[in-house]
């Protein structure tokens, strides 16, 4: 990630410091970034000269003290708070007192990393989608303590590097993580019950939802351990609301090293030439999409309800951050949100869980109509 942010910046101008504890990392980036250039020049995006500029821009360096006179750093580094935080309490000691410090956590509380901060008040959340130079939505997080003013000058500079750039309140998952949740953990409750087989679930969302993945085939792609993590962290942030509960089957994957693509064996085993095969059963198909899009809706709603983001925000971070084929709260008109309480209700009903509660955000825009 932080090799993809930096070559963003660099293509938008700016030079460039890439910080890494191993030199062999910093050697690999480099390596990565020559190649991609040399594909983007044989297809005639660039110049061979502006390939060259680009890559003269990033400097890399093992040491931190370099970052003295940055003017924005964005750190990438593990998804863990503690580090983070110690992290950014060394920066405190080196940067000059207007760089702006920012995390690009996609699920980690930005006010939590703004307090090992002496001027917490520069500290936000950036968050970049992978691969980050092609992925066009980044979030914006400003932490309870960020200066507004900063907000709206990065908001400004990111744009100007050619991205789409929402603003979301500091709580967890943001926008795209937290509303993102359903698409994986419905899916998977669908299958522990038996009610559909792994590759049925994914042709529903494909076939009946114009999902360019479904959520076995995308968690493959993620990474079970990374989705996994993603969804532990929203799950005890939110004080162990169900609606984000972790499944047993994605702790499992992830303890046997089935990590999906990268390991060679996910829920698809990508040794085998049939591992996405599955008996069409359109019925069922049209019943596990169905279940499936009225909980993301819900989701959605609710988060429009506590005022995470705006309404445009909300449903252009899926369209660009998750490629979702629409804005979930643009889907529930068009399906109508009536049917999507009713479907709601009838989980609810059955099951007796607080996970099937149907938002209020849902019944105040169906009595607004």
């Amino acid at each position: 990630m932080g090799s993809g942010i930096a070559q963003v910046a660099s293509q938008s101008g700016h030079y460039v410091i890439l910080i890494d504890q191993s030199q062999s990392a910093l050697d690999k980036s480099a390596v990565q970034l020559s190649e991609t250039m040399s594909k983007l020049t044989a297809k005639g995006k660039l110049t061979k000269e502006d390939a060259e500029l680009i890559q003269s821009r990033i400097i890399r360096n093992t040491n931190i003290e370099s970052l003295s006179d940055s003017d924005l750093v964005i750190e990438a580094i593990v998804e863990n708070l503690e580090v983070k935080k110690e992290l950014f309490g060394k920066l405190d000691q080196i940067v000059k007192g207007s760089c702006v410090l920012a995390s690009n956590t996609s699920s980690l509380s930005i006010t939590a990393i703004a307090s090992s901060s002496k001027t917490a008040s520069r500290v936000m959340g950036i968050h970049f989608f992978n691969p980050a130079p092609l992925m066009p939505l980044v979030e914006i997080i400003p932490a309870l303590q960020t200066d507004a003013s900063l907000v709206a000058k990065m908001q400004s500079l990111i744009t100007s590097w050619g991205k789409t750039v929402v603003i979301a309140k500091d709580t967890p998952g943001f926008i795209v993580n937290r509303l993102a949740r359903p698409f994986y953990g419905e899916a998977l409750r669908i299958y522990e019950e038996g009610i559909a087989s792994i590759s049925l679930i994914d042709i529903a969302m494909r076939e009946h939802g114009g999902f360019k993945m479904g959520p076995f085939e995308l968690m493959d792609l993620i990474g079970n351990d990374v989705n996994y993590a993603v969804t532990e962290t929203v799950f005890r942030t939110m004080y162990y609301d169900p609606r984000y509960r972790p499944s047993i089957t994605q702790l499992k994957m992830t303890e046997a090293g089935w990590l999906g693509r990268k390991s060679g064996k996910g829920y698809y085993d990508y040794n085998s030439p049939e591992t996405h095969h599955a008996d069409r059963n359109p019925t069922l198909e049209k019943l596990v999409f169905d279940r499936i899009l009225v909980m993301l809706i819900n989701e959605a709603y609710e988060a429009l309800h506590l005022g995470i983001a705006s309404s445009n925000d909300l449903d252009i971070s899926m369209i660009k951050g998750v490629n979702y084929p629409k804005g979930l709260l643009q889907w529930g008109i068009e399906i109508g949100l009536n049917n999507v309480a009713t479907k709601l209700d009838e989980l609810y009903r059955y099951y007796g869980e607080d996970r099937y509660r149907c938002s209020p955000g849902i019944r105040k825009a169906i009595s607004n109509v």
